[in-house]
């Protein structure tokens, strides 16, 4: 879709209901995720973090969405595909500065081009024990990325054709840090498999760009 129509559309998200939890534990990996996520709140022992669903114009004016593949490391998000964003910092006075900080510090986006239309629905993980809030932010100029060389092994510009396709919704086998060879639902976005609080996040924006496109 042309950014420009999708620009003029997109803002009915303001005023939108979120589809919520509902849409997306049919991307959940895990049975138990709500009864899990209860358990953190009642805890209040787990972190916080926001993250930013990003959709800008590429060069030949075509709505993207930005996601990243993140670098290798010890941890239970080595490689995986996520948004832009981070754990929330001292400096930070919302989640969602802290998504726009480390959209700007991971793929180069400055926060002050930026327009947040929307706070999607929270997720919990359970294997890193963060509440993760996400955030639909549109930005009107085709960036230059940028990005950050300790974090992000690749950027993924997913059209957003691509995006609204059923043929990307799949299912995958496999091995987690809480299950071995099971099958999880995921989308297949430029050869990437994105499954877990990535997918689920992705199924509500799918879902609100439906009712709004």
């Amino acid at each position: 879709m042309d950014f420009s129509e999708f620009e003029k559309r997109i803002v009915k998200v303001k005023k939108m209901d979120l589809p919520g939890e509902a849409i997306q534990f049919k991307m959940a990996p895990v049975e138990r995720l709500k009864e899990l996520k209860e358990q953190a709140r009642l805890k209040q022992n787990a972190r916080k973090a926001g993250v930013m669903a990003l959709f800008y114009p590429s060069k030949a004016n075509e709505t993207h969405l930005i996601l990243i593949l993140r670098k290798t490391y010890k941890g239970v998000h080595s490689a995986q595909v996520g948004f832009p964003g981070g754990k929330i910092e001292p400096e930070d006075d919302s989640l969602e500065e802290a998504a726009l900080r480390e959209t700007e510090e991971e793929v180069g986006v400055s926060r002050k081009v930026i327009t947040v239309l929307k706070e999607l629905t929270e997720i919990y993980i359970p294997p890193s024990n963060f509440f993760v809030q996400p955030f639909l932010g549109v930005t009107g100029n085709t960036p230059t990325f940028i990005p950050q060389d300790d974090e992000v092994e690749a950027l993924i510009e997913v059209p957003l054709s691509l995006f609204m396709d059923d043929s990307t919704l799949i299912t995958k086998k496999i091995t987690t840090s809480y299950a071995t060879n099971i099958d999880v639902p995921a989308f297949l976005l430029n050869d990437h498999v994105v499954w877990g609080a990535t997918a689920m996040m992705l199924s509500e924006v799918r879902e609100l760009l439906k009712q709004a496109l």
